[in-house]
């Protein structure tokens, strides 16, 4: 690295410090017809010191190299497991039609086999609270018809050699197991692979920012440089795993909410490095010999660049302070506000705090304008004319609004309730045009939600601006994947796993209907009554609630045409009278049918910190015990 990239008071200070004496200003008397020849233990440290920054200064350069590498692993593996998952599929697909095509048996197009229960309704099989989980809950008089006189072979549920793990699974299964939370902190740590992956990737910056680093404290500076250099090198990583709309999650397959906790543990790291930078830097006005540098300790700090560098860290401090989860929880509008004012005015400050930094603060720049101007407010966005219904005092409101039509991206067109929404997709699904709709089911705590509610007690429409999709298929993927699928939802979980059930099971229905042909990774396959891992892929959906209004939340209409395509739902009594239900049994038990029938398990969760890793515990413990099963956790979050 040339001269030009070394701070000008540094080179000034460097170039003195060669031509000073002991205690006096810069000599130039002659001796013996020549300057004075520096000190060499002096002109020794200087070269030493520049080393040590030089070297810093290289090592910094090769870190993105090192991410892109990783990154093109983790793609090669998202890429194969893909392939792997369409092979299969396809295979599967070529022995059911095989199969159905040297049968007679006149099959349904589009009903899947269901369990015929007292879950296939609306409402669903009630659970208590300390209910021992139900088997399959099936219908003894439907399944007496189709039972041998002598009886169905017993099934059981002890692993075969063949069916026992192997090494790989039992790897997986302790990387899916998440802990408890941290004591005293009272915080939720995240899976052991998540947790093991944040740490490589901590290591990795450890290891740059300490390999031949000089920590003797006459040498501070080169040891706070680099880590100046460590942070802006980082920047550009930090954008893009804030982005809604980035390349990573399609690279590896990731959602949006399993790549922001690396968001966040890279923007708490990247605060480290600056107030190890910034440290480092006054610690080294204290350990740097007196000959050095010209000034006292109050100069240093009024001096142009180290002003700006001030401004940039304080700037980046507040960042992390407003974005704690008490902060975002409790004033999620002022984080909000933050977050965008701070980060813009750090950027600026490092832009002119050092202009080897101006790449890298471009890059961020360039993501964070792609992501938040050209593609948010061009690309991606409708404005709607959305109904408001308020059902109860402690119920949360919902908007419902008609999706915006193909030929414009704009629409103003007026939607149905809440309540009828079902009824008009069901119409226009008759007449041949279906009824595009969006359900926005909000929950109101305090700030920005509430005053929505209270917007939604004056009106009855409202004008809303939607943008998106975001996200990923990862989820869908995942339980495409399989040939039993569980859903389990804590309260306004259903959210998300209500969408989902629909996809698998009403979506492929209209599909069949319309005469669409289906990918090999969205295939439902239908047999009727059909036993084994070639048979229907079974749906299952557990709701908790809390109280027995929540039921409302999604239109019985919905609910009723889900059942009737298959769903096997059960819906818990409300906790707040009958307590927790045995959550865990019920899926070990759904897990164990699979395994019976050779058949893949397919799990996602959605609701509170403790209920997913119960049901993340739980697919982790029977991935142990040699079960095939994945799970899939989608958090909400601020």
């Amino acid at each position: 690295m040339d001269a030009t990239q070394t701070p000008r008071w540094l080179q000034e200070a460097l170039y003195s410090s060669m031509l000073r004496e002991d205690g006096g200003t810069a000599s130039h008397e002659k001796h013996g017809g020549g300057s004075t020849p520096p000190d060499p233990a002096r002109l020794a440290y200087l070269r030493q010191l520049i080393a040590a920054l030089l070297e810093g200064r290289r090592l910094s350069t090769t870190y993105n190299y090192v991410l892109l590498a990783i990154l093109a692993i983790l793609t090669a593996c998202h890429l194969r497991e893909k392939l792997v998952a369409t092979a299969w599929w396809r295979a599967r697909f070529s022995r059911r039609k095989a199969r159905c095509s040297n049968t007679t048996i006149t099959v349904s197009s589009h009903r899947p086999c269901q369990q015929t229960d007292a879950s296939s309704s609306s409402s669903g099989t009630t659970i208590q609270g300390t209910a021992t989980p139900p088997e399959a809950g099936k219908d003894e008089g439907a399944e007496g018809e189709r039972r041998p006189l002598l009886g169905y072979p017993h099934k059981s549920t002890a692993l075969s050699p063949s069916s026992r793990p192997g090494p790989w699974a039992l790897v997986s299964s302790m990387l899916a197991y998440q802990p408890r939370r941290v004591p005293f902190l009272n915080k939720p740590l995240p899976s052991n692979g998540t947790s093991l992956f944040v740490l490589c990737f901590l290591g990795i910056n450890v290891f740059f920012q300490f390999y031949h680093a000089p920590l003797v404290g006459n040498l501070l500076f080169a040891f706070a440089d680099r880590a100046g250099c460590m942070f802006v090198v980082n920047l550009p990583l930090l954008y893009l795993l804030a982005a809604k709309n980035q390349p990573l999650k399609h690279l590896t397959g990731q959602s949006y909410e399993a790549l922001y906790i690396f968001h966040r543990r890279v923007g708490e790291l990247l605060c480290l490095l600056a107030a190890v930078h910034f440290g480092g830097m006054i610690a080294f006005q204290f350990f740097k010999p007196e000959w050095l540098m010209r000034g006292t300790f109050w100069a240093f700090l009024q001096h142009r660049l180290v002003l700006l560098g001030i401004g940039a860290f304080v700037s980046y401090e507040l960042l992390y302070l407003t974005s704690l989860g008490s902060v975002r929880q409790r004033w999620y509008e002022l984080f909000l506000a933050c977050h965008v004012l701070l980060q813009s005015t750090a950027l600026v400050f490092l832009w002119l705090h050092y202009h080897t930094a101006r790449p890298y603060v471009t890059a961020a720049l360039v993501i964070f304008a792609v992501d938040r101007l050209v593609w948010r407010l061009l690309i991606k966005q409708a404005t709607l004319s959305a109904d408001l219904t308020v059902a109860l005092q402690t119920h949360p409101f919902t908007i419902a609004s008609a999706a915006p039509s193909s030929t414009g991206s704009s629409s103003s067109s007026s939607s149905s309730s809440s309540s009828n929404s079902g009824n008009e997709a069901r119409r226009g699904a008759a007449g041949g045009t279906p009824h595009a709709w969006l359900n926005l089911l909000i929950r109101a705590h305090s700030g920005f939600t509430r005053d929505l509610l209270h917007y939604a007690h004056r009106h009855r429409t409202v004008s809303v601006r939607v943008d998106g999709p975001y996200g990923s298929s990862h989820a869908m993927d995942t339980l495409r994947s399989g040939d039993d699928v569980i859903l389990v939802a804590g309260g306004s979980g259903i959210a998300v796993t209500f969408p989902l059930a629909w996809a698998l099971l009403k979506d492929h229905q209209e599909d069949e209907e319309r005469g669409r042909d289906v990918p090999p990774a969205g295939l439902l396959l239908e047999s009727g009554g059909h036993e084994g891992k070639d048979a229907a892929r079974r749906v299952r959906l557990l709701w908790i609630i809390h109280s027995d209004e929540h039921r409302y939340w999604v239109p019985g209409s919905l609910l009723d045409d889900l059942v009737a395509a298959g769903l096997h739902l059960v819906a818990s009594r409300p906790t707040a009278v009958a307590g927790r239900p045995d959550v865990q049994g019920h899926v070990q038990s759904w897990i164990r049918e699979a395994d019976a029938d050779g058949r893949q398990t397919r799990v996602l969760v959605s609701g509170p910190d403790g209920l997913n890793r119960d049901v993340r515990n739980t697919c982790s413990q029977a991935r142990w015990g040699g079960s095939d099963v994945r799970v899939v956790v989608e958090k909400f979050g601020w």
